[in-house]
């Protein structure tokens, strides 16, 4: 027979005094749940609660307005300086060798050269609307990257449209070179007579329109193989081919 003291099968037993019973139908929890709404409204620093810093939100105003300002202030300088090159369309001064000759070119076996040379150019103005003010020319001739001689060209204005003929005088009185620069310019003259020689210009330059003054820029010219044929044990020489249009830039 079954003892009647022993507990049913499948139910808890009375633990320390304590009873562990499921709890009732309908009964999620044996202790009531808090009330969270209750409990977020109690909650020292809530949503509700915060005030945002007066100095920090006039800070933030100052900034987003220096920014707009300065992007503001951009567009509008880029659209004026746009419109101006619609109006003025500028283009860069076009620069032209019409002779390039030497006299008593002498190069000797120490390094040391000596010679008279005249390079005449034809300086034109393209624009319509813009004027062009040279100042501080300085010229000068070289043979590969060595420098043989350079002088200045008196400053000149160019109106619209036009052309100036410039000269530059260059001498070289027993300057000493590179070795290199030696043979290189021999071996020229002993193959075929010609030394090819490159002529530089850099100048200062203003290019105006009425009502609209520009900021002085500086102007480089480059007038690459400018070769010069010298006669068999000659020391004069003359450009071989006809004018060379030069290579300008800012």
């Amino acid at each position: 027979m079954e003892d009647p003291n022993r507990p049913v099968t499948g139910y808890p037993v009375n633990t320390n005094g304590y009873s562990i019973n499921p709890p009732p139908a309908g009964t999620a929890y044996p202790y009531a749940a808090p009330n969270s709404y209750t409990s977020y409204q109690n909650y020292p620093y809530s949503q509700q609660s915060y005030q945002p810093d007066p100095a920090l939100v006039r800070r933030a105003t100052c900034v987003r307005r220096i920014f707009a300002f300065i992007v503001g202030l951009v567009i509008i300088s880029g659209t004026i300086a746009f419109i101006a090159w619609i109006v003025l369309r500028p283009q860069l001064p076009e620069f032209r060798v019409d002779s390039f000759s030497f006299s008593n070119f002498i190069i000797t076996n120490d390094s040391l050269v000596s010679f008279t040379s005249e390079a005449r150019l034809t300086a034109r103005n393209p624009n319509k609307k813009m004027t062009v003010d040279y100042d501080h020319i300085v010229a000068m001739i070289l043979y590969k990257s060595e420098t043989l001689s350079d002088t200045t060209v008196p400053p000149f204005f160019q109106d619209t449209k036009n052309e100036t003929s410039l000269k530059a005088n260059f001498a070289a009185a027993g300057s000493f070179v590179d070795k290199s620069v030696v043979d290189g310019i021999n071996n020229e003259r002993d193959n075929n007579g010609n030394v090819g020689f490159r002529l530089r210009m850099f100048s200062t330059v203003r290019l105006e329109a009425k009502a609209w003054p520009t900021r002085k820029r500086s102007l480089k010219v480059f007038c690459e193989d400018l070769a010069v044929a010298f006669p068999s044990n000659g020391r004069s020489g003359t450009l071989t081919s006809g004018p060379k249009q030069c290579h300008v830039g800012f």
